[in-house]
């Protein structure tokens, strides 16, 4: 039996480790490893992350440690002498001692195909960025970021209606079949080792909150790739009407306007369109206005916008 520390925090992570309590046979899950309990929401409540609440559910140990370096939780998954650590978008970087602590390796199953993406947000920026494939990388945990050989990868399309999160849900379930595929190799060391080619690496830093704001002056297709790159969470926002709104949902209209950005364009009992950057058309779909829940443009026309008319200027 393969002993292994999995390490993972988002839901992502957690259909990579159901997918190794699938045999319980061949592998012993020795402890799971993610980030603290975090406030969330306007009343600051302590909330667990997906994989802890998955790994409390089936009576994983589990460890959280505010920063895994010098702590004490990093000398216990030491002593514990796994023969691999898994990691699935976990947070944190590990410390070289951590990484040379397996008996086989440390390996990370990775949301693009390296080298394109390194980084933290490659599944939200491979849609913002208009990407047209990204795909899942098994690598072996190197001291540079996203950097270590390559054991085996698998592509994904980006369909033009993907969200972040329906991406996060098809590269989480391939990541699971390709290490469930894989892992038999890595254990037996027949599987291939890659080097990656520095040269081609591209960067994919964490989304700031300054990337939220919706600049209604750009084309529709980029306001289109920010809305669904950054759905359902941290979801991007523009000021209708004054008033801070989230839009989870925006589509481009084929059709020209000579309208300056923010004005209306057309507006029906079900439709909202708005003058975007370039003479382009974008119709706002699903929205949720500062205080209220979350509801489609129709509700939204139907009570705190049923005074909006065409050519009114909403958004600045």
């Amino acid at each position: 039996m393969t002993k292994i520390v999995f390490m993972g925090t988002p839901q992502f992570a957690v259909n990579i480790l159901a997918g190794l309590l699938t045999d319980t046979a061949a592998y012993e899950i020795l402890a799971v490893v993610t980030q603290p309990d975090r406030r969330v929401g306007r009343r600051q409540q302590l909330q667990e992350n997906p994989v802890k609440s998955f790994a409390t559910a089936h009576h994983l140990p589990v460890m959280q440690p505010e920063r895994l370096a010098q702590s004490v939780e990093l000398q216990q998954i030491i002593e514990l002498q796994p023969d691999l650590i898994i990691t699935a978008a976990y947070g944190q970087f590990l410390p070289p001692e951590l990484l040379a602590a397996p008996r086989l390796a440390a390996v990370n199953v990775h949301g693009s195909l390296l080298p394109k993406n390194r980084g933290g947000a490659p599944i939200q920026r491979a849609i913002m960025n208009g990407d047209t494939q990204t795909g899942i990388t098994l690598m072996y945990m190197a001291a540079q970021m996203d950097a270590g050989d390559i054991i085996s990868q698998q592509a994904v399309p980006i369909e033009a209606t993907d969200t972040a999160g329906s991406l996060f849900e098809k590269l989480s379930l391939v990541g699971r079949d390709l290490l469930l595929t894989t892992l038999p190799q890595i254990i037996a060391g027949t599987n291939e080792r890659i080097p990656q080619d520095d040269s081609q690496a591209t960067f994919t830093p964490n989304i700031k909150p300054t990337e939220e704001l919706i600049n209604i002056n750009q084309p529709a297709t980029q306001i289109n790739r920010q809305v669904r790159g950054l759905n359902p969470d941290p979801v991007a926002y523009l000021w209708l009407d004054g008033l801070r709104t989230k839009i989870y949902q925006a589509t481009v209209v084929d059709q020209a306007t000579t309208l300056a950005p923010g004005h209306v364009v057309a507006r029906t009992k079900k439709h909202l369109w708005i003058a975007a950057g370039e003479q382009t058309v974008l119709s706002l779909d699903e929205i949720q206005p500062a205080g209220k829940s979350r509801m489609s443009i129709a509700a939204f026309l139907n009570g705190k916008g049923k005074d909006i008319q065409i050519g009114d200027q909403i958004i600045k």
